[in-house]
């Protein structure tokens, strides 16, 4: 068995004066398309700002990639897409990209086939506050996969997609994780839920299930990833 990916023991972390998470621990296994998922304000964006090294912490630690969270042998390691997209939306998708490029040294081909990857092939040219909010997204996820990290990082990524474009980036994200990359996701949508290998629920700060998909249904006693998630959170203390 190789080494989790991300190993996080009693994280503990105040905002505001609120403790948002309270005592947390998991592992994400290396190579996996994992989920992360929770009613609104349960604490997904909190902790994923702490794998990524950008969340102070109260006490508890985080292991990335065998280093600790946010240090400097982890730049260039991880890919991480904000809620909101992160891009320069005075600058043309192409521009975007072409900067972060340049601080991460991969060439224009990488540049291009991204894009492409993305389903941006066509709009390299186009201004970023000219797209919609789903395309804007897109020029986000495009620069978290400029490196090839070896972690992606995703909070809400399909936010605003059609179901095509949802469809095609999912195929992405496990193409990714079939070469080893390791995927952690942030989402609401139980169809995505099914597409990931395991899957984080998590409530008022706390770990509900850590499980796949097939075993929250068998726990559950339900064959519907939505009404096996209402029922571990109405049965969450």
């Amino acid at each position: 068995m190789s080494e989790p990916a991300i190993r996080i023991e009693e994280l503990r972390i105040v905002r505001g004066g609120r403790t948002v998470l309270p005592d947390f621990s998991c592992e994400v296994a290396s190579g996996s398309v994992t989920g992360l998922l929770g009613p609104s304000g349960s604490g997904k964006t909190t902790l994923i700002r702490a794998v990524v090294g950008v969340q102070q912490v109260a006490g508890g630690t985080v292991e990335v990639l065998d280093h600790a969270a946010g240090s400097a042998p982890l730049r260039s390691r991880i890919g991480y897409m904000t809620q909101a997209p992160s891009v320069y939306g005075d600058l043309t998708v192409r521009e975007n990209l072409a900067f972060f490029a340049r601080v991460l040294r991969v060439t224009r081909d990488v540049v291009e086939s991204t894009l492409t990857d993305v389903g941006l092939g066509d709009y390299g040219a186009r201004i970023v506050n000219n797209l919609s909010g789903g395309e804007r997204a897109r020029v986000s996820l495009a620069t978290a996969l400029l490196g090839a990290p070896d972690l992606l990082v995703l909070d809400e990524p399909t936010v605003g997609l059609d179901p095509v474009l949802r469809r095609d980036l999912w195929d992405l994200f496990r193409g990714l994780a079939a070469r080893g990359t390791t995927l952690l996701v942030s989402s609401h949508v139980m169809d995505e839920a099914d597409r990931c290998d395991t899957l984080l629920l998590i409530r008022a700060g706390r770990l509900v299930a850590h499980a796949t998909p097939d075993e929250l249904r068998a726990r559950t006693g339900t064959r519907d990833l939505d009404a096996a998630f209402l029922k571990l959170i109405e049965e969450a203390p």
